[in-house]
């Protein structure tokens, strides 16, 4: 039996530009819901017919492969593409793209799909199964409404040929697709063997090495890279690791930029709010001293070695990250698991500030920043409403609709994750990102509970 499912969605942009993004690779990390962790194996330049784009997905305890094969393709006004693998008996999927009059544009998704077991799949599987579908195109809507009119607020300025390090990482992989969405020329910098066909240059910070050939004529160069601070406990050994893979890669990076002969406008690095330290209730900004301890030695170190740069004249931007909410990974990923279990209660007395910002606002205020070129400097990254941990985890339990009141000591997370886990958990941050506000950026989600519905894809 074939189900019928039909979704609409309005975008100010022209039918033009709205084909064009869907015809960008990074289009399908956008589109993807923010909370399912898919990796993509193979995508084909084009939707032309015959195409094929080639992605895995978990389903319980496996990874399925889903293989999609475009037709019908008709620019700007429509596309098509049919499941040849995956969990559906039939996936059928049309696009299709309408002009409006006020020069704004519509997209119509209509997909034909059929279970597998036919009835008995239906019954048993088919409301939840369409339930996931609903909340699928609906997180889709969301992130093409929203990154086409991110991408509209710069339409007058040339798009720029950008390097990025790191790009595998959490932040790295939905950055380079929305930029790649807005046409920009993406490239990689690997540590492996660069893909064939691929934009991809290596290069081995470990080693000192890089090619300062490969860096000449990118207008821009962002480096996100670092080993995961909260990944695993913090012996000498990782801390070691989780400094010098931030400062020896940045350092390398800044005296290779200084010496081209075609240097890039903009240099834009990753630091973080452990700058700051465990600060209690004063407020942070940019002017704020930075604190005593491991973490803003690291960040001390990782944004002097940027200087070089900014003393030869090419713009700088430090991004004092706070924590990044997505399901897929990082803190909130680590807290989920409690929550839904009832046990992500207050850590002590829930008093220490937490400084959050959505994934969406993260990559949305990194670009604002590289388009805008009267920005340069130092910027917190986080949302202006900072919480105190109690509240983040009464937010969190609201949204999975579970209790969070269990008090959780100190003394366990030591315990369970040593040093690491109560330096992100019990220390108090309160960042106020204020050159980012002054600067005009406007955020997506200025307060928690929407942003964490948003990730979760839990909107009632």
């Amino acid at each position: 039996m074939t189900i019928n499912y039909e979704h609409k969605t309005h975008v100010e942009s022209d039918i033009k530009e709205t084909f064009a993004w869907h015809e960008r690779k990074g289009s399908f990390r956008r589109l993807m819901p923010p909370w399912e962790v898919a990796e993509e194996v193979r995508a084909d330049d084009t939707l032309e017919d015959g195409a094929q784009r080639i992605f895995k997905f978990p389903m319980g305890p496996v990874k399925m492969k889903w293989i999609a094969r475009h037709s019908a393709y008709n620019p700007p006004h429509s596309f098509e593409d049919d499941m040849l693998k995956g969990p559906f008996k039939s996936w059928h999927h049309k696009h299709e793209f309408q002009q409006k009059e006020d020069g704004s544009s519509v997209v119509f998704d209509q997909v034909n799909y059929r279970l597998p077991m036919g009835p008995l799949g239906k019954l048993v599987a088919g409301r939840m199964v369409r339930k996931r579908i609903e909340r699928m195109f609906y997180a889709r809507q969301i992130r093409l409404e929203r990154d086409l009119k991110r991408h509209s607020e710069f339409s007058h300025i040339a798009r720029k040929k950008i390097l990025i390090a790191g790009s595998s990482g959490l932040i790295g992989r939905q950055l380079v697709a929305f930029l790649d969405t807005g046409g920009h020329e993406i490239w990689r910098l690997v540590r492996r063997e660069p893909k064939k066909g691929e934009n991809e240059l290596k290069w081995d910070p470990s080693k000192g090495q890089i090619n300062s050939d490969d860096l000449e004529g990118f207008d821009v160069i962002i480096h996100l890279g670092g080993a995961g601070i909260g990944d695993k406990r913090w012996s000498k050994k990782r801390m070691k690791l989780i400094e010098d893979s931030r400062v020896n890669s940045t350092s390398l990076l800044a005296k290779t930029i200084t010496n081209l002969k075609k240097k890039p406008e903009l240099f834009m690095v990753a630091s973080a709010m452990g700058w700051y330290g465990d600060r209690g209730d004063e407020n942070l900004t940019e002017n704020s001293s930075h604190g005593e301890g491991f973490l803003p030695q690291i960040c001390r170190n990782w944004e002097k070695a940027v200087e070089p740069v900014t003393e030869s004249g090419i713009r700088t931007v430090n991004l004092r990250t706070g924590i990044v909410l997505d399901a897929t990974g990082g803190a909130l990923q680590k807290m989920l698991l409690p929550a839904k279990l009832g046990a992500g209660g207050p850590i002590g007395r829930g008093r220490q500030w937490y400084s959050w910002i959505s994934m969406d606002d993260q990559i949305y205020s990194m670009h604002h920043l590289m388009m805008k070129q009267e920005c340069s400097g130092v910027y917190n990254i986080s949302s202006p409403n900072p919480v105190r941990q109690k509240k983040f985890a009464k937010d969190l339990g609201k949204v999975l609709r579970r209790p969070a009141f269990i008090p959780t000591p100190p003394l366990a997370i030591r315990f369970l994750f040593g040093k690491m886990g109560v330096a992100l958990t019990t220390e108090s941050t309160k960042v106020i990102p204020e050159r980012l506000i002054d600067s005009g950026y406007v955020f997506e989600h200025p307060e928690l509970e929407p942003a964490l519905r948003d990730s979760l894809g839990l909107w009632n």
